[in-house]
Formats: structure tokens, C-alpha cells, sequence
């Protein structure tokens, strides 16, 4: 990415109210989307279904086209301990999560979409310019191809800042991945009524907004890339006025990520290495744990979700009305990232996060990674730590509810959390947690399966 580039997004960042569509005119169109909008999501039992069906054959929920996604049965061991067994979504397809951004009236802004997805709390929210299953762009459903989507098949004729492949929610798909990417145009571009400008300041700062800036994209923005390798000194002085933050400044454009690479490249490595986990994909019946009936999977005893059927009707969607399977979270999520300031650099507290549906066994992960029935409890002295800044809302960032992927999960939401802490006030750390900086994670950031969707989405909400 050039520095000249870099100075129109850093710029973007700062303009909070934006220069085509004040704040508040898209919170307004937002608001009057919804009330037009009619959406309607109902529970229904399998048999009820005229696409989705139990292939007792292959034990698992499928479409009747084999296509789209299947429900399976995962188990996981631990040498040849059985230690966890869930239902998990099986999705090979890569999808687009894609960006277009482009300078209007001089500003960089971003191609955003007001999308309902059938499983979103608030029927409404700002996704990216593109987010498309494979199924959705090849017109398998029989719909219409997504808007604007030839500018990321043919995105070679034009600069694209981020192209990577990147992981989806480890806990609930099994290996799942999309294509996340940003492509800066500046042909002019068709407006269609769904889409509006946004700055990045914008998008940044509707991240305060409950449940409206979309999962995917929270993933494809956390991947803007700034490489300390590209400036100048002169360069550098320049952006640094954008930032309030000299730590963040430093974090971004001084430190080098090579500084923090050999420690967390062990880390994996030694958890890879020593660590003799496997899963297996098995048919639903095979689960001890778990019943499947008429109105989906459910455990016998708890856990954080079940598996339910439902009747869609959306208008406007390329297809207007279908059935199929969501998962359904049993209660709220809770993900945290604890910062310090260390030596004038920030850093940021990360986890090694090994989940049942992991590409390669782990990635890193937040600080925080609670699934509902694991809220609350602390089990070292760094959720310990965050728990208590937490009940006394000391140095909290940012606390907002926003949601998971409403394409496949009903009215999942997670609470975010970003505080920052004393340099001194964690004197040791549990195993596999790793101070490092935003630089380091940005540098990772452009490679594939390294960090979790949830890490990704913390760091986009990171302000200067």
C-alpha cells in the first residue's frame, strides 16, 4: 500500500461524521430501512421443509440440491479420550467478503450495504460491499449474482489493498473460510439503493451502535494493511499527526513486528507440535450427548447452542422466501481485549485459542473468548484482572453488544469489551497468553488462518 494511500485512510478514520452521508442521515436510513422493510422468521419442525432434509445415509441435515452447507456431527479427542461432541457446520465453499473503497469529493470512503440476513436481531445492518456465499455469486440458488461483484472477480485491474482468505467461527463450522477483501477503484461506480458512502471514522465510530455493523464487516476492515517498511521518516512524521494516541502511532508505524514474531511463532508451533488432539466428523446419531428430532439438535443436558429450523421471508434478497437450518446461541457471548502501554508502544494481550473446527488446531485469539455458559468465571489472574475492571468500569474502551453472522446464526450477539490496564498491573501470565503489538498482529493479519474471527473483530474496533 502506498504512503499516499495510507495518509487517505488514516484521514478517512478521522472523519467521524463523514463527507457524502452525515452520521446521523445513515443512521436515519437505517432506521427507515427497517420500518420498510418486512421480515419474517418462524420456526418450523424438519417434515415441514420442502429443501431441507436428515440424510440418514450420511447422518447428517443437507439440502436437497447436496449443496449450500450440511449439519454433522464433530468429535473431539484428546489422545483417544472423547473430550467434546457438538453438531458443527460443514461448508467447504470460500465465499467473497469484499470492500470497495474509493475517494469521493476527496475523502476515501466505503462501499457499505444495508443487508438483512435471516438470523440478524435487528433485521438491518451495514455489511460489507460484497458478502456472498459461493452458492450466492455462481446464481446456484437461482437468484440474481450479488451487486458489484465483477469488481472483485476482475479485481486485477484494479489496487487491491487485502486479499486473503481468512477463517469463520471455529466453534460452530468446521475449517470454514471466506475471502476477505479491499479494492480501491476509481472508476466511477453505480450507487444502487442498498449502498452508501461511508468514512472510515464512520464505521469506526458505529461500533458504539448495538448490533449494527455486521460481523463480516468488522473482519474485512481489521485487515487494512500498514507496513512500518513503506515510510520515510518524513512520511512518518506526517501521519503521526493523525494520531492522538503517540502509543497507537508507535504500535503502528515504529514498531516492528519481527520484535514480537519468534515468540508467538513457538507458541503455535510447540501447541502444533505437543499437543495431540484430532476431531472427526461423524453422524448426528453417533453423538451420545445429543438428540435430533422434527425440531432439530439440542443436548440432552446444556450447552452454549442448539440447531433449529425456520421458514424465511425477506423482501428484497435475491430469493425472497426459503427454509433452512440456524443455529441458535442458548445466551450472550462475551469477548475481551485487555491493552497496556509498555515503553511508549501499545500492546495488545492475545490468547492461543485451539477451537473444534480449527483449520489447524489453534489460532491466536482475544483476551477474552467466553462462550454463554463460561461468562463470569475466572479461572487465572488475568480474567480475574478483566472481571473486576469490568464490575467496576475501570478503563473500559468500548462495551457493545454486536452480532455474529446472521446467515447461519438466529439472533446471536456477544458482548465486546476493550480496556486498557497499567503496564505493571499483570505481573505474570498464564500460559499461551502473549503481549504484543498492533503492528505484529496487522503483519499476521495478512497471512491466512493465524488470527480467529474474534481477534479480528476486536482490532477493528481499536480507535486513534
Amino acid at each position: 500500500m502506498t504512503e499516499k494511500l495510507t495518509q487517505d485512510i488514516l484521514r478517512s478514520w478521522q472523519c467521524e461524521e463523514g463527507n457524502v452521508n452525515s452520521y446521523q442521515d445513515i443512521l436515519n436510513w437505517i432506521t427507515d430501512r427497517n420500518k420498510k422493510t418486512t421480515v419474517e422468521v418462524n420456526p418450523i419442525t424438519l417434515d415441514q421443509s420442502n429443501s431441507w432434509y436428515h440424510d440418514q445415509k450420511n447422518g447428517y441435515i443437507t439440502n436437497v440440491n447436496h449443496g449450500f452447507f450440511q449439519i454433522s456431527g464433530i468429535q473431539l479427542f484428546e489422545d483417544q479420550e472423547l473430550v467434546k461432541e457438538q453438531p458443527i457446520i460443514l461448508q467447504t465453499e470460500i465465499g467473497f467478503l469484499g470492500m470497495i473503497i474509493k475517494k469521493v469529493d476527496g475523502v476515501l470512503n466505503f462501499l457499505m450495504q444495508a443487508k438483512i440476513e435471516p438470523g440478524n436481531i435487528n433485521a438491518v445492518q451495514l455489511s460489507p460491499t460484497i458478502q456472498a456465499t459461493k452458492s450466492n455469486f455462481t446464481a446456484k440458488h437461482g437468484g440474481k449474482k450479488p451487486a458489484y461483484l465483477d469488481y472483485f472477480l476482475n479485481s486485477e485491474n484494479y489496487q487491491v489493498l487485502y486479499d486473503q482468505i481468512q477463517s469463520e467461527q471455529s466453534g460452530r463450522f468446521y475449517k470454514k473460510r471466506n475471502r476477505n477483501m479491499i479494492v480501491f477503484v476509481e472508476d466511477e461506480i453505480e450507487l444502487l439503493p442498498n449502498f452508501k458512502w461511508m468514512t472510515l471514522g464512520q464505521i469506526k465510530k458505529m461500533l458504539d451502535e448495538p448490533n449494527l455493523i455486521n460481523m463480516d464487516t468488522r473482519t474485512v476492515i481489521s485487515g487494512i494493511p500498514f507496513q512500518t517498511r513503506h515510510y520515510s521518516d518524513k512520511d512518518l512524521e506526517l501521519l503521526s499527526e493523525t494520531f492522538t494516541d503517540i502509543s497507537m502511532f508507535n504500535s503502528i508505524f515504529i514498531s516492528e513486528p519481527s520484535d514480537y514474531l519468534p515468540q508467538i511463532t513457538k507458541k503455535i508451533n510447540d501447541y502444533k507440535m505437543f499437543t495431540n488432539c484430532w476431531t472427526r466428523i461423524v453422524p448426528i446419531s453417533e453423538m451420545k450427548s445429543w438428540r435430533l428430532n422434527q425440531n432439530g439438535i439440542k443436548s440432552y443436558t446444556s450447552d452454549n447452542f442448539s440447531v433449529g429450523y425456520f421458514e424465511v421471508a425477506i423482501e428484497g434478497r435475491e430469493i425472497t422466501s426459503w427454509t433452512q437450518p440456524l443455529i441458535v446461541a442458548e445466551g450472550i457471548a462475551e469477548l475481551g481485549l485487555i491493552l497496556r502501554n509498555h515503553h511508549g508502544t501499545k500492546e495488545i494481550l492475545i490468547k492461543l485459542t485451539p477451537e473444534i473446527g480449527t483449520m489447524d488446531a489453534i489460532e491466536l485469539g482475544p483476551t477474552i473468548q467466553w462462550e454463554s455458559l463460561e461468562r463470569g468465571e475466572a479461572h487465572n489472574n488475568v480474567e480475574k484482572l478483566y472481571l473486576d475492571n469490568l464490575e467496576h468500569n475501570d478503563r473500559i474502551l468500548r462495551h457493545v453488544m454486536l452480532s455474529e453472522e446472521g446467515g447461519r446464526f438466529y439472533h446471536e450477539q456477544n458482548l465486546n469489551v476493550i480496556m486498557e490496564i497499567g503496564n505493571d498491573d499483570l505481573q505474570s501470565l498464564p500460559e499461551n497468553y502473549i503481549w504484543v503489538s498492533y503492528s505484529a498482529l496487522n503483519y499476521l493479519i495478512q497471512s491466512n488462518n493465524v488470527l480467529n474471527i474474534q481477534l479480528r473483530n476486536l482490532l477493528s474496533m481499536l480507535m486513534i
